[in-house]
């Protein structure tokens, strides 16, 4: 045993002996409190319905919506809580208006464990106990949920106010321990960062710093004046580098350069904690002025791994606990190395960690008031108590807010408390013993197989492989089929990249790109030029014109090479996809900059494009290779029949702007991967992104005539070949109008044609979202305001109509209007734009024309001012007082227009979403089980989606697509998509000879190929 670890034993050892004389459980309040923590911790379950019933509980405004809710939550309950639940359940329909106060008061007592006062006049009744206990204080103001700017300013200035009111309310008080009081201010409040901007977007810190600044300088000036301390709280991982690079960018301004009195948090169980604290160090000796920093573990660990598995990225944090423990003891040393330029302020809960500090700090020869220990209130008392008899400084995390704004923070803290790793569990709930607590954390990470390091960049669990873009290329275990990942743009490589594609993509504007048919390069006398909608006066670049003579040979030559690419291999077919996918990964940036370029798409909206086409391609081979050989259709005895699928024939896909390399190459892709030729005809507002398309698949090996290139007129072109006799099979995803046309067309026989033409077609939609009652509008707001104005609501995804229960209305259109005036409306070259130009001209017309038929139905509610003077920016527009008959309810605009209606009751709801043509897609937000439950049954949509926003389909995970006038039902994405591109036949041959048969027939067998390949 090293010496250390003897002195953090024996540190540890009187910790627990100090605490044990004064023993306390761990829930601190007996009681509701109590019974539900101890039943949350015998039973996953159990906790996650309580946890989701005290999220709720603070929306509910009436006895009898609280009673219902506990019904829906817990009266299913099979376990041995089942009478105790039971009984509250009858108990609560017999008399609701009792239950329902009785129920509220327990929680907000829940509450109150963890959120020290309702407000700053509430919370000094706690500061003046803990400051006769000898504890200090640092305030935080609960309001994570910022929507707007209206929302960031009130939180400014409740910032000043608190400020103001915790100066004034504690004159006199002096630092409980005197030695060194001059590092560590009375007054302490910390700021969360993201509640002072609603637009923070990682791809852009410098926008953020930019508004940010200006409203953090005030507030540090008052402190300043005030002898107070600032602290910036850190939250999830996706804000961290903005928040690092805002602190070290205004305490480097020549105001705040010499002020010591401001820090920073730095959480252990990130994998880059050391880099940042290392960087954080080196800035400040270059500041010559001393820091503070807090040293925590962190609290969004289950937050940052659902969302890195959702996008596909590296998890950023720690899988296992004792690696975290090892990262906080790794840089408690560096911060006490560095005591001369940073005060450290240690976070954490857990004796070991606070006992290796001290002994730690005594090896090094610091004394024990040049740091301090921070602890949340309404945790850990008996350690608070401990520390404060040992002599050091001790700090209580105290937030302050209303019960609603507070549910998120609570909900963390009732994680963290029933947690199976937490440390306050295993002390004070299952009382493991002290010599298992004080153990080196090093010891459990090398037993359990882990390989940590400090700063590590790659899961223990997931080897080597690490992408470029801080993406695992890992399937969990089971998945048939794993994503590509989405670029995090939190990264600076990943926006240096960016940045340098926009330029290099610029250069080439004015390029020329013919079309290809039968694998030859084909110029025509007319050049189509494509143009930036934000800056019409750019060309992308030019596309050769195809006529009807180019389309005549364009069929010819998909004729011609069907033969032998319908008998080539599916194997060879799905990798020829899979050689595509890889050159768009490689080519990643240049075409989502084109896309910028080309249809206005922002950064993340345009990678999502690229990342979707890579998708379809490797998720299509993947599917081929599942149906690819011929199928046993039944074990008979002497006979075998086996049902396998030929391709039809000559495809020809067509495809909209808004999707430009996804949606064409989706459709390529799967008439390709089933052994179809093609004629591929992309928009003509995004012929440069069809003509990329192509060197792609080109490049990739295509053979000549199997896949052919035409840009032109619809009109002229697209018509044609629809008519055309030798046109299989139709792909098409459009408007209303063109794909009923060509659904009508296709149904005619014409002379000399050997198919029935096949049609797959993808329309548009009128997408509703229901916003019920006891929704949360947090969540909400911004899924709704993503849903309707994300890429300028130019997906035929996207939300068009907001339906609001009464009861809610006037809460969420409140919310809804400040939310949507905070947009960022503009170029999309610059990073962080949510709302671009609309594709062209004609479509600028049109939606202007909607817009003024809305003003003549309904109340225009809120339309931006500001939008650039150059280029097809529309602004986003909202109407209210909108009836389900109006025109703008039930027409599809395609821009960032939305109608917002008002409803009795979920009944009318659900009759105004389904009240039109279309069933593309639909939203529901609520948080009542029973509802949700209604709304995935009645609601009348292709892909209807539960709290969450109402677009952004990802390739296996959300087949894609809708019915009525919204399509034909087929599902892009999904497992059944390749049936649509295929002709199923079945081969059926007696085996039977003088009575003799084989005894087993394979499930699977060859494909029917001849000649055969040796």
């Amino acid at each position: 045993m090293s010496s250390l670890q003897g002195e953090i034993e024996r540190r540890g050892t009187g910790i627990f002996e100090l605490v044990d004389r004064h023993p306390e459980s761990l829930f601190s309040k007996a009681g509701f409190y109590q019974r539900m923590m101890a039943l949350s911790m015998r039973d996953e379950h159990f906790k996650v319905q309580m946890f989701r019933f005290v999220d709720v509980l603070p929306s509910l405004r009436r006895s009898s919506d609280i009673v219902e809710h506990l019904e829906e939550y817990f009266a299913g309950t099979r376990d041995g809580f089942a009478p105790f639940i039971d009984t509250g359940v009858r108990l609560a329909r017999v008399v609701p208006w009792v239950s329902g106060r009785v129920l509220r008061w327990n929680v907000s007592g829940m509450a109150r464990q963890f959120i020290a006062g309702k407000n700053p006049n509430d919370v000094m009744k706690t500061l003046r106990k803990r400051r006769a206990q000898k504890i200090g204080f640092t305030v935080d103001l609960l309001g994570e949920a910022i929507v707007s700017e209206k929302e960031a300013d009130e939180y400014a200035a409740r910032c000043l106010d608190l400020l103001d009111c915790l100066v004034r309310e504690t004159r006199g008080w002096t630092d409980p321990l005197g030695k060194n009081s001059e590092l560590f201010p009375v007054v302490n409040l910390s700021v969360k960062i993201s509640a002072l901007y609603s637009q923070m977007n990682p791809a852009d810190p410098a926008d953020a710093i930019a508004h940010l600044a200006p409203k953090l300088r005030p507030i540090l000036r008052r402190a300043r004046e005030l002898g107070a301390f600032i602290n910036f709280d850190m939250e999830s991982y996706v804000h961290k580098n903005i928040t690092l690079e805002l602190f070290k960018t205004i305490f480097t301004e020549k105001e705040f350069k010499d002020w010591p009195h401001a820090g920073i948090v730095i959480q252990a169980y990130l994998r880059d904690a050391e880099a940042d604290l290392r960087d954080l160090i080196s800035w400040g000796r270059r500041r010559g002025t001393r820091f503070t920093v807090r040293l925590v573990k962190g609290a969004y660990w289950d937050y940052e791994t659902i969302k890195s598995r959702q996008n596909g990225w590296d998890c950023p944090v720690y899988f296992q606990k004792p690696e975290s423990d090892v990262n906080f003891e790794e840089l408690t040393r560096l911060l006490l190395k560095n005591e001369s330029i940073v005060i450290a302020a240690f976070g954490s809960h857990n004796v070991r960690s606070i006992a290796h500090a001290q002994a730690l700090a005594d090896e090094l020869g610091i004394d024990r008031s040049r740091f301090e220990f921070q602890l949340l209130y309404g945790m850990a008392g008996p350690i608070k108590r401990a520390l404060v008899e040992m002599g050091y400084r001790v700090r209580e995390y105290c937030p302050v807010g209303e019960l609603l704004p507070g549910m998120s923070y609570l909900v963390r803290r009732l994680l963290e408390n029933t947690s199976n790793e937490g440390f306050l569990r295993a002390k004070f709930s299952e009382n493991v013993s002290a010599e298992e607590l004080l153990r080196d954390p090093h010891e459990l990470v090398r037993r359990n197989g882990a390989k940590p390091g400090p700063g590590s960049a790659t899961p223990a669990t997931t080897g080597d492989r690490h992408h470029q873009n801080g993406a695992s290329l890992e399937a969990p275990p089971g998945d048939i089929y794993e994503n590509s990942p989405l670029v995090n743009f939190a990264y600076k490589e990943s926006q240096e990249k960016m940045r340098n594609a926009l330029r290099e993509v610029r250069n080439r504007f004015g390029e020329k790109y013919p079309l290809v048919i039968g694998g030859e390069k084909v110029w025509t006398d007319k050049m189509t030029p494509s143009v930036n909608p934000s800056t019409p006066k750019e060309v992308v670049g030019y596309a050769a014109e195809a006529g009807i003579p180019e389309a005549e040979r364009a069929v010819k030559a998909a004729r011609a090479a069907f033969d032998k690419w319908s008998r080539t291999p599916f194997e060879e077919r799905g990798q020829l996809l899979e050689r595509a996918a890889a050159i768009m990964e490689r080519r990643r940036y240049e075409l989502s900059a084109l896309e910028v370029f080309e249809v206005g798409k922002p950064w993340a909206e345009a990678d999502g494009d690229i990342r979707e086409a890579m998708d379809f391609c490797r998720f299509y081979a993947a599917q081929m290779r599942l149906i690819g050989q011929p199928r046993l259709t039944q074990h008979v005895p002497g006979e075998e029949s086996y049902q396998h699928y030929w391709p039809r024939g000559v495809a020809l896909v067509i495809a909209p702007w808004n999707f430009p390399i996804a949606i064409l190459c989706g459709m390529v892709s799967a008439a390709l991967v089933t052994g179809n030729t093609v004629i591929m005809k992309p928009s003509e507002q995004s012929v440069i992104c069809g003509a990329k398309l192509m060197e792609i698949f080109e490049e990739a090996g295509a053979p000549p005539g199997v896949l052919n290139f035409l840009s032109g007129r619809g009109s002229v072109i697209g018509a044609h070949l629809v008519d055309h006799k030798d046109v299989d099979l139709i792909a098409f995803t459009g408007s209303r109008e063109v794909g009923l046309r060509i659904w009508e067309s296709a149904g005619i026989t014409r002379p000399g044609q050997r198919e029935l033409k096949h049609v797959i077609c993808e329309m548009g939609g009128k997408n509703p979202m229901i916003i019920d009652s006891d929704a949360d509008l947090d969540e909400a707001i911004v899924d709704s305001i993503y849903s309707a104005f994300g890429y300028q609501g130019q997906k035929c995804s996207a939300l068009s109509r907001l339906i609001v229960l009464e009861e809610n209305y006037d809460r969420v259109t409140e919310r809804l209007l400040s939310a949507t005036a905070s947009l960022r409306v503009g170029n999309p070259e610059e990073p962080g734009m949510v709302v671009g130009p609309v594709i062209d001209e004609a479509a600028y017309k049109r939606i202007q024309e909607y817009i003024d038929i809305g003003k003549s139905e309904a109340t225009l509610a809120y339309q931006a001012k500001e939008v650039p003077p150059e280029g097809y920016f529309i602004p986003p527009t909202i109407f209210t007082d909108v009836k389900p008959d109006m025109r703008i309810a039930h027409e599809e605009i395609f821009g960032p227009v939305l109608s917002v209606l008002k409803v009795r009751d979920l009944d009318e709801a659900i009759d105004v979403a389904n009240g039109t043509d279309y069933a593309l897609t639909a939203g529901f937000f609520s948080r009542s089980p029973a509802n949700i439950d209604r709304a995935k049954a009645e609601i009348e949509a292709g892909n209807v989606y539960i709290n969450r926003s109402c677009t952004g389909a990802v390739v296996g995970r959300h087949p894609f697509g809708g019915f009525k006038m919204s399509g034909g039902g087929t599902k892009a994405g999904g497992a059944d998509y390749l049936l649509q591109f295929l002709l199923p036949r079945v081969v059926t041959e007696n085996v039977t000879r003088h009575g003799f048969a084989p005894e087993e027939t394979p499930q699977y067998r060859d494909e029917f190929l001849w000649p055969k390949r040796q």
